[in-house]
């Protein structure tokens, strides 16, 4: 197995009509500057390596990029840390992504010998790592299928306005939900892919970071 690089990943999700924050691929500092330009202040920078699955383990990303100082900062301590963490893997670019806002949620598939292809929807951060509060079904799932999804996880107030918050466009993420199902079904080769985060606010649901394996 191996996982999609970034241009594959991003017309993967393009074929399917996958919504992905607005990023460039940048080779140096420069590149990433002229980067931040084109997909708008602040910005998040990510590393992009094949030797890299969790980037924020090895100091690989960094978000709330105001301006070019910042920029240019974060950009040396980034590949420093990287090099100290992890001084084999061999690094491909720096993904300049416009920073998105709204309410984190993570959308996962695996493929499972007996059942197939299985979805899962929760909650980002400690939802997900502490809580365990997910849930899943098998693929394929239609809209009525993947609102059950969101609303049976324990954390749903969190997306309905609690807290004086807006509440989230569920529809819409919903919809996002059944997409991830169509595309998984029509790619057998799949074998298991991690949107995490998925930004959704009132008006829509966005993917922020997206890793397919094949």
């Amino acid at each position: 197995m191996q996982m999609l690089d970034v241009d594959k990943t991003k017309r993967m999700l393009l074929r399917y009509k996958l919504p992905f924050c607005k990023s460039v691929l940048a080779k140096n500092q420069k590149d990433c500057v002229k980067a931040a330009k084109v997909v708008r202040w602040p910005v998040v920078l990510k590393i992009v390596s094949p030797d890299i699955i969790h980037k924020s383990d090895v100091g690989g990303v960094v978000v709330g990029v105001e301006n070019e100082r910042e920029l240019t900062d974060a950009y040396d301590k980034m590949i420093k840390a990287v090099k100290r963490k992890k001084p084999k893997a061999r690094i491909k670019g720096v993904l300049v992504q416009h920073m998105c806002s709204g309410e984190e949620v993570i959308i996962g598939v695996k493929r499972d010998e007996q059942f197939g292809a299985v979805i899962m929807f929760g909650l980002g951060g400690i939802f997900v790592e502490v809580l365990k509060d997910v849930s899943f079904r098998v693929c394929p799932v239609d809209r009525l299928q993947a609102e059950g999804m969101i609303k049976e996880i324990k954390g749903f107030a969190l997306l309905t306005g609690a807290r004086g918050k807006n509440a989230v466009n569920i529809k819409d993420l919903a919809n996002l939900i059944v997409k991830v199902s169509k595309m998984v079904m029509a790619n057998k080769k799949i074998a298991e892919l991690d949107f995490n985060p998925v930004i959704v606010d009132e008006k829509k649901a966005i993917i922020a970071d997206a890793r397919i394996i094949i």
